[in-house]
């Protein structure tokens, strides 16, 4: 058993997607997500990270529909997803799962294969996210909600950087990082914890606790909505 089948046991997160449905968040529509990017990254049209967001989206979009229809917009995504990933430096498959209002900032550099990066993360220029062995190809890591990455992150293996921490640049990440953290080093060591953060904001799509208040735009979402949508398709 790979490290990612024993982590998915507990943390459904770590579970591959196959990108045979829409993995975007399901608690918004495209058009509504797409403004949020754009809202996010500045409202900055020439943005390098709001296209590659653009392109993730679509690429997940494109799967809700039946493949006679999906297959001038698959043609559409492939030569944009490498055209952007060649004129930005950002390397970002539509399998990597992608909460709302995830910011990339600056120029290239960045290959994030990660299985999921949460709501509110912010990735800064020249940051890796990957396998650490080739023989573990799925060993990819998991990013909580509000997590800053600085400049020159590696993140590799099947990790899981907890909601709210801080990594400090050039830091290499092997191993779990708790909530509310900072780390920095090679290899990245806990340097200093943060205070509980007064606005809390529950990953997508899943949530370990039942919410019935309103938390603005990041609604808690209760289950795994992305799963059910791909079974439901499937049969």
């Amino acid at each position: 058993m790979t490290k990612w089948q024993q982590r998915a046991a507990a943390d459904p997160r770590f579970v591959p997607f196959k990108g045979d449905c829409n993995g975007n968040p399901p608690d918004i529509a495209l058009v509504a997500l797409i403004a949020e990017d754009f809202r996010t990254h500045g409202g900055n049209f020439f943005s390098d990270g709001f296209w590659v967001l653009f392109w993730h989206r679509f690429g997940n979009w494109r799967m809700a529909f039946p493949k006679p229809l999906r297959a001038p917009m698959t043609l559409i995504y492939r030569v944009m997803f490498w055209l952007t990933a060649r004129a930005t430096g950002i390397l970002l498959p539509y399998t990597v799962r992608v909460g709302r209002r995830v910011r990339l900032d600056h120029f290239g550099g960045m290959i994030l294969v990660a299985q999921w990066i949460g709501n509110d993360v912010t990735i800064r220029q020249n940051t890796t996210f990957g396998i650490a062995r080739l023989t573990e190809p799925q060993d990819r890591p998991v990013i909580g909600d509000r997590v800053e990455i600085g400049a020159g992150v590696v993140i590799m293996g099947a990790v899981r950087i907890g909601e709210d921490a801080i990594i400090g640049a050039n830091a290499v990440v092997t191993c779990d990082l708790a909530p509310r953290v900072v780390a920095g080093g090679v290899p990245a060591r806990v340097i200093a914890e943060r205070p509980e953060p007064a606005d809390h904001r529950f990953p997508f799509p899943l949530s370990s606790r039942p919410d019935t208040e309103d938390h603005g735009p990041a609604k808690g979402i209760h289950k795994n909505e992305t799963t059910d949508r791909c079974e439901a398709k499937a049969n």
